[in-house]
């Protein structure tokens, strides 16, 4: 059995649990109280979940009303599995069960559903049945769809059993899988497309009878489980994926999505970051550093190169915001600069935090590496986010005194009291950064410089070479 949590004021016995009031209900039922008590007193329903107030959190709250199974239709790091595991918030703090090691799940003690349990209520003095509580935390599982087998989640015959003399007749022979032993619980499938289709009848099954058949020997359990789905649209959609029998049985579909604008993924990436911005090596991220991290997720998103069916999760923005974050903090340890400032040149480490997370379109991509795909997705990200921040007006003047033979060096590891120097030559850059950021900051005012550099390289006003970490902006060639 799950190890329960102590709570000494609890009945420890049939007799006390009757004589406390407690009833019983479905899963379904209890789901439904406890939420419209939330809903009632206007509590926050799901904690750190952004930008689906007004989409998909009204869905599941009908369905959670409606009583209906769930699937959870939508691209990866779109916060499927985080909503699923927060419905456990609607179940009981605690759950009695009847405590008996012969039975093989959490039993109701008022209505019994194994043969186990009902023999130890049946003729006994309530006194001497004995009640454990179950934690709403333990009261939920989760499976990923591929590799799962039928014995996994439905159960199998338990060949020691039958060597022990049970007969295979018998319910003490079964071994029982995951959905029997979520009995007043909520399981969740994964990937519900990967999951072989003799597993996906059983489920069938339980959602159409909740009851299922193991090797013949039908049982006839009534089960009582919340069943929850994940799946991507692109394959759940594709014809025999999923069986018709058990799509017509999901009670409810619904539809997730990545944030709608920039400063909702900006949010989400912040929460989500696992990142102390403090401490003694305290960082300060620039809003315009912020804004490209995540316009780089947006051009992601949109790029041809990109295979748009199976998404750019929002764990790329999270993991590309945490190395920029950790690239600034490097520079400042090793340099002794406080506060560490990120910069665009912190850029040129996403390589190892992206790569994997995006998967090319072979017929869009043309052959470009993975690599090129990331560079030329930064590059309009930029080109985007300094649009925005800085008026052209000015812009030519700068390219002008390039073009007379001026070059620039930068990289992530030149102190930020450098800059100054560095654009002496060129001051309407450092007039440009001012603009960006008006903070006297040398960290500050190093990453603006940079921004304004890679702006104007970013909407081909001058040129740039990249060696090992170093960067030369000149009007040398052009791309």
């Amino acid at each position: 059995m799950t190890q329960q949590h102590p709570h000494v004021h609890l009945p420890r016995n049939l007799a006390d649990l009757r004589a406390s009031g407690w009833q019983s209900r479905t899963v379904k039922d209890e789901l439904r109280a406890n939420f419209t008590r939330y809903l009632r007193d206007g509590e926050e329903l799901f904690p750190g979940i952004v930008g689906y107030d007004d989409t998909v959190i009204p869905e599941i709250n009908i369905a959670l009303l409606a009583g209906h199974d769930m699937l959870f239709l939508g691209e990866k790091g779109q916060a499927k599995s985080r909503l699923m595991r927060l419905l456990v918030r609607f179940l009981d703090e605690h759950l009695p069960y009847l405590d008996d090691p012969s039975i093989p799940l959490h039993d109701d003690p008022y209505a019994p559903i194994t043969s186990a349990g009902r023999r130890l209520v049946a003729g006994r003095d309530p006194r001497e049945v004995p009640i454990a509580w179950w934690h709403r935390d333990d009261r939920y599982a989760e499976r990923l769809a591929p590799g799962t087998k039928f014995a996994d989640i439905i159960g199998e015959i338990d060949p020691a059993k039958l060597a022990g003399g049970t007969s295979m007749a018998s319910e003490e022979a079964l071994h029982l899988g995951l959905i029997p032993r979520m009995h007043r619980g909520i399981f969740a499938m994964n990937e519900l497309p990967e999951l072989d289709e003799l597993v996906q009848v059983g489920m069938f099954n339980i959602l159409e009878e909740r009851d299922v058949q193991i090797r013949g020997y039908p049982v006839k359990f009534d089960i009582d489980c919340v069943l929850l789905f994940s799946a991507n649209p692109s394959t759940y959609n594709r014809s025999g994926k999923v069986i018709p029998q058990l799509k017509d049985r999901i009670g409810t579909v619904i539809h997730t999505h990545y944030p709608r604008d920039r400063e909702l993924g900006i949010r989400v990436a912040e929460q989500e970051a696992g990142v102390d911005l403090g401490g003694e090596w305290p960082v300060i991220v620039p809003s315009f550093m912020k804004e490209i991290l995540e316009q780089i997720t947006i051009a992601a998103r949109k790029s041809k190169f990109i295979d748009q069916q199976s998404g750019v999760s929002a764990r790329f923005s999270i993991a590309n915001y945490e190395t920029v974050v950790a690239s600034a903090r490097q520079r400042a340890v090793r340099l002794g600069e406080r506060p560490a400032v990120p910069r665009i040149s912190d850029l040129g480490h996403l390589y190892a935090s992206s790569l994997g997370k995006l998967e090319l379109d072979l017929m869009g991509s043309h052959q470009m590496t993975e690599r090129q795909v990331l560079d030329s997705v930064v590059a309009e990200a930029i080109a985007t986010v300094f649009e925005e921040h800085v008026e052209k007006h000015g812009l030519d003047e700068i390219a002008k005194v390039f073009a007379e033979g001026v070059k620039i060096e930068v990289g992530d590891m030149v102190p930020s009291a450098a800059y100054h120097d560095k654009v002496d030559e060129v001051p309407a850059v450092w007039e440009k950064a001012f603009e960006v950021n008006v903070s006297a900051d040398p960290a500050v005012r190093a990453s603006c410089i940079e921004f304004v550099l890679a702006g104007l390289y970013a909407t081909e006003r001058i040129s740039r070479l990249q060696s090992h970490g170093r960067t030369i902006y000149d009007t040398g060639g052009f791309r």
